[in-house]
């Protein structure tokens, strides 16, 4: 392997030794590339996506036992050889940071303090945040650990300015880097994964170059980048085009340092690559996302959004009718989910809004069960809704520590800033508050059912009339589309890509946006066939709640030759589902003619089998094997 001389680290990272009280650079570094999209300064929403985050923060985050996510980072407690405890923490309280932006509660805030205080105050002389006996440190899950720590401080830096969570990150940065000096410099061979855990840190070490504009940080995430392209690395950059389950040989052992292959972390470093791209401008580091990103679309993320089995990528899209071993884990959902909208965010491109909107509604709600207290940690398209097992003594595991994560993400995301006005990228009931071009502010008013229908009427209240564009983002899957301005209505819509509106806006100005919400038959398998609908984002699904014993039956869905098929609205009972509907089916048959067809009830994926009584659920129907008969119409998703 490449390794690094001691000349080099010495080079480098000498000037890591800076007295107390020169900690960080006064001023905040400049970016060589600045976003496409900002974040709306204030979010409000109403109806179906509040209760779900309401829930979550009542039921999950502020019922956390914070201390218990203290303990084990106290001194006598530190004894880790081997687990992961070090990560909770981190997890929940960028969650709770999340949640405090969305909703500044009170009593959140308290709680906030108390987290962070109660953190810092196991911190070291030597700058170490984290669980791992000192013989053991940059083992294992050492350094993903203290990445979640280096996370939460720094998240909370941006929320209140407060200068010693800043102080206590550049204190675990430095000693991080420290202790890898002291061993032989390289960061890609801590740990499993051709060091994708370890390295994954460079997300906030690219963060507090940003705000403390010290370049050893910068020089430091420029290393980590250098060394995954070595021989006993990741390779993310020169292996970007190559699919994500077979950039390396399967390994031995599955979960072990020669797997290249584990989704969550591959991820989450390039999360940290797209904000050493934000710093340096070096178009290589975009591509590589770019490159790794439509890979994992067109080759992993099923028709809820999400994918990976035994946490690992396995070229999953093309299985998912099947049944998966260890299906979906939620992690990589929300990382997915997190990695897309940092896209959306640097490029304003609607095609990572699209399958945003179906991780959310599909997987990530879907994993979510009473009333936001559970998280699934694996969840299948064809079976029942499991929670996952407690991790490391904790009381809970990494994904009830995740699933609020992407909960939470989503909202700053739906009505962004953009340099010529504005963009709408997500739809919700709710007020949403940014900023136009010469600073005035604009209260953007959505009123809608959506998902439940395609209707949305979006009111721009603005002081004073202004020109400026809106952006509004057409999802890929509605493709008949109407879009009219105070009634007039526009023309030569694209799906898939964003409406650009340019007008002199004034108060009471009226968008009305009418999506295409029919019932759509998708299809996947080669020799044998699987169907699915979907209606907008949602997938929907059959439930036994529905259906008893009939839920094996072979059904196929009668369709239009476009492949649309009719869906009825059945009443309301929002207690048990976000939706449902019926429709019609060609029943398995052995006479020698079709007995005609049945109708059948579906719900809302996230429904399926998180009702009040357990039950099955079935999103994909094996359809049964005719030689004589040509393929059915389908849409692609």
């Amino acid at each position: 392997m490449d390794r690094i001389t001691k000349k080099m680290w010495y080079i480098i990272f000498v000037p890591l030794m800076i007295l107390d009280g020169q900690l960080f650079a006064q001023s905040s570094a400049k970016m060589a590339i600045n976003d496409g999209l900002r974040p709306s300064s204030e979010v409000h929403l109403k109806g179906y996506l509040a209760d779900q985050l309401d829930g979550s923060l009542n039921n999950r985050i502020l019922a956390q036992d914070v201390q218990r996510l203290i303990e084990p980072f106290k001194l006598e407690n530190r004894t880790e050889t081997l687990y992961w405890q070090s990560e909770f923490w981190g997890k929940w309280f960028t969650s709770a940071v999340l949640a405090y932006k969305y909703h500044p509660d009170p009593r959140l805030k308290k709680v906030l303090d108390d987290a962070v205080n109660g953190l810092m105050a196991t911190q070291t002389p030597d700058g170490y945040i984290g669980n791992y006996a000192e013989a053991n440190r940059l083992q294992r899950w050492d350094i993903w650990g203290r990445k979640y720590c280096m996370l939460g401080l720094l998240a909370y830096y941006d929320l209140t300015k407060n200068k010693k969570m800043l102080s206590a990150a550049v204190r675990a940065a430095d000693n991080l880097i420290s202790d890898l000096k002291k061993q032989d410099g390289i960061i890609v061979t801590k740990g499993s994964y051709r060091g994708m855990a370890a390295s994954s840190v460079l997300e906030p070490i690219c963060l507090l170059y940003q705000y403390t504009n010290n370049k050893k940080y910068l020089d430091f995430a420029e290393e980590i980048v250098r060394q995954w392209e070595t021989p006993e690395g990741p390779q993310l950059l020169s292996k970007s085009k190559i699919n994500v389950s077979e950039r390396f040989p399967k390994p031995k052992s599955w979960y072990s340092a020669e797997q290249g292959q584990k989704a969550y972390e591959m991820m989450s470093c390039y999360e940290g690559l797209l904000e050493l791209y934000r710093l340096t401008g070096k178009a290589v580091y975009k591509q590589a996302v770019e490159n790794t990103w439509e890979n994992i679309r067109n080759t992993e993320i099923n028709i809820a959004g999400s994918g990976a089995s035994t946490e690992m990528w396995f070229k999953g899209k093309e299985y998912q009718n099947t049944p998966v071993h260890h299906y979906q884990e939620t992690c990589v959902a929300v990382t997915w989910l997190k990695l897309s909208n940092q896209l959306l965010r640097l490029t304003g491109e609607t095609k990572y809004a699209d399958v945003v909107e179906t991780a959310y509604y599909n997987a990530l709600l879907g994993a979510m069960s009473s009333k936001g207290a559970v998280w699934a940690k694996y969840t299948p398209l064809n079976g029942q809704r499991l929670s996952g097992n407690e991790q490391c003594g904790m009381g809970l595991n990494c994904c009830d520590a995740s699933g609020p994560r992407g909960l939470f993400n989503l909202p700053s995301y739906m009505v962004m800033e953009r340099n010529e006005g504005l963009q709408i990228n997500y739809f919700a009931e709710g007020n949403y508050i940014v900023k136009s071009p010469k600073n005035q502010r604009i209260l953007v008013v959505q009123s809608t059912d959506y998902p439940l229908s395609g209707a949305i009427k979006i009111g721009l209240n603005i002081a004073k009339p202004e020109a400026f564009d809106v952006h509004l983002r057409i999802p890929a899957w509605s493709k008949l589309t109407k879009l009219s301005v105070n009634g007039e209505e526009l023309t030569d819509l694209i799906p898939g890509q964003a409406a650009r509106i340019n007008r002199v806006w004034k108060l009471g100005d009226q968008i009305s946006l009418e999506l295409d919400m029919r019932g759509r038959v998708v299809e996947t398998g080669s020799i044998v066939k699987s169907m699915a609908i979907m209606r907008g984002p949602i997938v929907l699904a059959r439930d036994s709640r529905f259906e008893g014993a009939g839920l094996e039956a072979v059904l196929k869905p009668v369709a239009d030759a476009k492949g649309y098929i009719e869906l009825t609205r059945l009443p309301a009972k929002p207690e048990e589902y976000l939706m449902s509907f019926k429709a019609h089916f060609i029943p398995e048959s052995y006479t020698e003619k079709p007995q005609g067809t049945v109708t059948v009830a579906l719900c809302d994926y996230a429904s399926a089998g998180n009702g009040p009584v357990a039950s099955f659920y079935k999103v994909w129907m094996p359809q049964l094997f005719n030689p004589q008969k040509t393929e059915t119409p389908t849409i692609s998703y």
